[in-house]
């Protein structure tokens, strides 16, 4: 039996950067993962899982030294992201509004992912244990026990960064709310006859938004491209069904002339789902991004919440240690769900009540909603105030 100040379950993105963060503060880290990174190389084709690492999470990735490594990789900066219904009503958010070079990248989440592994490699304080499987976990006398498939292990604190499926907070006996949209969203990759874009553009329909992601590289068409498909799941069902050249029709009909002419070269599908944690703590078990809340991807803040948590941990515990308080008390760790919860609920709840608003069918409300992202474009104390506040907001400043 192995002891450490704390066990991090879940080595994906939000885990790993758990896990480094807290070595920073000199802490004694185990890391439990069923599977390692695989190696990067340039000849892999792009892959289908990619997020919008706003600026926040860039820096949280600078700080431990994952990101250095992650441009040298392939990364698309995005410096514009539009949004609209109807083509009257486009409105557009720009770096430049906030003083700022981009809005953010759009990255394979398996590159930052092995980044973050890069570095856990280099610290003397992380041990991993790959592969492995949480076989059960106890509380008692203000520590944790975790059964592994091949060890046992003692910790302070036990962090679940183990997804939406969490088996840490499962093991908890922590519940969760939520609910079903009742609609699935569908990845596809593809070869675009546009060169690298610096936008990334969403437009609203009453059956879901269809979206575009721009990613790096030079294709024998132009370049390359994440296009994101929400709609009921049997329509989904019925697409992902299709062969590559099916599909590519049929996404020439659901998106607007701003896509170009495009060639498919991989899909997959994921249902829409809200939860939320009815807690994000029990004793010294702490949640962390998905196992804690996932959120409608509609605006790519998924990952972006996670890291903010990550960041709210380690700064809870630093100030902590600095003030020369038990880290690991209950009472002490009870701080970091009173940074977190408050502003991930204000997150899920505006993307709930956009998804409501725009795939509302009344013809007052689609007026409504134009003539509102109209006035954020057009109107000088709008434009400058909420629209520049919110694109802030949303890149973590």
């Amino acid at each position: 039996m192995e002891h450490f100040d704390c066990v991090v379950v879940g080595g994906g993105m939000v885990g790993a950067a758990s896990a480094l963060t807290l070595a920073q503060l000199g802490l004694q880290v185990a890391l439990v993962e069923k599977f390692t990174p695989k190696d990067f190389s340039t000849e892999q084709a792009l892959d289908l899982r990619v997020s919008a690492i706003s600026l926040a999470s860039q820096n949280l990735l600078s700080q431990v030294g994952a990101w250095q490594q992650v441009q040298q990789w392939r990364t698309c900066p995005y410096k514009r992201l539009g949004v609209w219904e109807h083509e009257s009503a486009y409105t557009e958010f720009n770096a430049d509004d906030i003083e700022q070079s981009h809005l953010g990248h759009i990255v394979e989440n398996r590159l930052i992912q092995l980044a973050l592994w890069q570095q856990i490699t280099g610290m003397s304080n992380i041990r991993t244990f790959c592969p492995e499987t949480l076989i059960a976990l106890e509380q008692d006398n203000n520590k944790a026990t975790l059964t592994l498939s091949n060890n046992t292990l003692t910790a302070k604190l036990v962090i679940g960064a183990d997804g939406a499926q969490s088996k840490v907070r499962e093991m908890s006996a922590i519940g969760m709310t939520g609910w079903d949209y009742q609609q699935s969203a569908m990845l596809i990759n593809v070869e675009t006859s546009m060169s690298q874009q610096d936008i990334t553009w969403q437009q609203f329909s009453p059956t879901g938004p269809v979206a575009f992601l721009p990613l790096p590289g030079k294709s024998p068409l132009g370049g390359y491209a994440s296009l994101v498909l929400y709609h009921q799941r049997d329509e989904i069902t019925r697409l992902a069904s299709l062969s590559n050249s099916q599909l590519q029709q049929e996404i020439l009909k659901s998106f607007p002339k701003q896509l170009g002419d495009i060639k498919v070269l991989g899909k997959g599908d994921f249902p829409l789902t809200r939860r939320h944690a009815n807690t994000y703590q029990n004793k010294q078990v702490l949640l962390l991004g998905d196992a804690a809340h996932t959120i409608n991807p509609m605006a790519g803040q998924g990952v972006n919440l996670g890291f903010k948590d990550v960041l709210a941990l380690q700064h809870v515990i630093a100030a902590a240690i600095g003030n020369g308080e038990v880290w690991h008390d209950e009472s002490v760790l009870a701080r970091y769900e009173q940074m977190r919860r408050k502003e991930n609920l204000l997150m899920m709840s505006t993307m709930d009540a956009l998804y409501a608003s725009f795939s509302h069918p009344s013809p007052l409300i689609k007026v409504a909603r134009n003539i509102a992202l109209l006035a954020v474009n057009k109107v000088p104390f709008l434009n400058s105030t909420i629209k520049n506040k919110a694109l802030a907001y949303a890149c973590g400043l």
